[in-house]
């Protein structure tokens, strides 16, 4: 969900980005190089995100490679750059590693080719193909099965406190809720989940984090394994997503390369977000004590819960990276030349202090005076731009929710200077294949909230953010009723958090 880690999309998805070779030290740069992997920076990047966003809302960074991206920092301007088509996701011919040609490189390559590194109208038909599976009918159809699989995890929890005194709600909960559903939705076999998980943790860090060959090893691992698996579902067929788009013989289906592609991301994108979505929640929750027992004795807190989640300790830390076709003027004497990198933050958009009162701090209840959608789909005044296949967490504001005011950035992502028309969206422009059945359970939304930038904008929006918040909506309410006094076992500034700019949260949350 990158020349290093990451310009290809996944696979950088924690990479460091910074394929636009041409830029070089001029002396004008302050700012020591990013090191992604660096675990201080990986624990708290919001320090180093606000001196970015002191220079403006998107400042040109040297890398630790030795190369320089462009990260755009403040709301609007994210927004913006995520809905213009200036912006390309199309990685560079030569982006990724490893470099020479190898199997690993071949493999990287194929799996590559998924719709989040592609622009229309290639994205448009490989979503399109997607979408089916992800509507909020059969998403929110999911809720009986997502709560047996949550009460079982609960279960084996209660057994290991027992046994050991002390669990990891990472492993124990966190990773595996959101590895059931997607496995069970994608036709993942269940013996096969633990591998899965560990391939795609090599694929979306660092190189330079782990140890020397992981990440060829497991770009490889996935190659065979998907070849594998596709070949099974053509064998063999089910009623999963995988057998679906394996046998779909309409005009514009996928090929086997994209077929290989299209498996990798879904996986990946499954269960990455929701599981550090779930861990986030758990630890804001176990270090914000007043919050949690104001949530478990007013339950429809919790939608406002864990929207603020979302905003405070964004799981998708970054977009993708994109490359400029042209000369972008974003505004405020800030243009990025053509070629360049950039990386949209989505976790300092977040946190900008214009739209984002008391951007640092755990509130909840910024999204609780009023009348707003934030709950488990809609997004007040998050339209999507024009041609995005949003089918998930992305409906037209129920009539009467209450849209941010003139200034506070609800859904204004005005179009850059020389923008193609109709690559942005105002706050109540109603979103493409929204459905009348598509309407959430309302959260109130205070009116000076805007909707946070955590799953994106524009034609990329999300398409598991329904589901994500679904889980998140059953499952965080349940463990807290199960273990009420559940309490960490290590300082949280001692958690280790996952390396790189695409996906952040906590490693491990140790709990008794």
């Amino acid at each position: 969900m990158i020349v290093a880690d990451g310009v290809d999309g996944i696979g950088g998805i924690g990479g460091t980005g910074g394929v636009d070779g041409m830029d070089g030290v001029d002396g004008t740069d302050v700012l020591a190089p990013l090191d992604p992997a660096d675990p201080a920076f990986a624990r708290d990047p919001y320090p180093y995100y606000a001196r970015l966003r002191g220079r403006g809302p998107a400042a040109r960074v040297p890398l630790a490679n030795g190369t320089y991206a462009w990260l755009v920092t403040g709301y609007e301007e994210a927004r913006a750059v995520l809905a213009d088509p200036r912006f390309s996701n199309v990685p560079a011919p030569d982006a990724g590693r490893p470099k020479a040609e190898s199997p690993a490189r071949q493999a990287r390559a194929c799996l590559a080719r998924h719709m989040l590194n592609s622009d229309a109208p290639d994205h448009t038909r490989l979503r399109r193909l997607t979408a089916a599976a992800f509507t909020p009918r059969r998403v929110d159809a999911l809720r009986p099965r997502i709560e047996e699989l949550t009460s079982g995890l609960l279960a084996d929890v209660a057994e290991r406190l027992r046994r050991d005194d002390s669990v990891d709600l990472v492993d124990a909960f966190a990773f595996p809720l959101p590895v059931l559903v997607i496995g069970e939705v994608l036709g993942v076999p269940e013996a096969d989940r633990a591998d899965l998980r560990d391939w795609t943790y090599r694929v979306g860090s660092p190189a330079d984090a782990l140890t020397p060959g992981a990440v060829d090893a497991a770009w490889t691992s996935l190659h065979a394994y998907f070849t594998e698996l596709i070949a099974r579902k053509r064998r063999t067929p089910g009623p999963d997503l995988f057998s679906a788009l394996t046998h779909d013989a309409t005009e514009g289906g996928l090929d086997d390369g994209e077929l290989l592609a299209m498996a990798f991301l879904l996986l990946f994108a499954g269960y990455e977000t929701t599981m550090n979505l779930l861990a986030s929640a758990s630890l804001l929750l176990l270090t914000h004590p007043g919050e949690l027992a104001a949530a478990r004795r007013a339950p429809a807190r919790w939608p406002a819960v864990v929207e603020e989640t979302l905003r405070h300790a964004s799981p998708l830390e970054g977009t993708t990276w994109r490359r400029t076709t042209e000369e972008v003027d974003l505004g405020g004497g800030t243009v990025i030349p053509a070629g360049a990198s950039v990386l949209a933050v989505l976790a300092a958009a977040s946190r900008d202090p214009r739209h984002f009162p008391d951007p640092d701090a755990f509130r909840p209840e910024r999204y609780l005076a009023g009348t707003g959608a934030v709950g488990t789909g809609a997004v007040t005044g998050a339209a999507a731009a024009p041609g995005a296949d949003a089918v998930m967490g992305a409906a037209t504001a129920p009539a009467g929710a209450v849209t941010a005011p003139a200034g506070a950035g609800a859904g204004s992502a005005t179009a850059l200077p020389g923008a193609r028309p109709g690559t942005a969206t105002s706050a109540t422009t109603p979103l493409p294949n929204a459905r009348a059945d598509a309407a959430p359970p309302t959260c109130p939304a205070s009116p000076r909230a805007a909707p946070h930038a955590a799953f994106g904008h524009g034609p990329h929006f999300c398409v598991g953010s329904r589901l994500a918040r679904l889980e998140a909506a059953i499952a965080l309410p349940r463990l807290f009723d199960a273990f009420p006094e559940l309490r960490l076992t290590v300082e949280p500034e001692q958690l280790p958090y996952r390396p790189g700019l695409l996906v952040r949260g906590p490693r491990h949350v140790p709990v008794r």
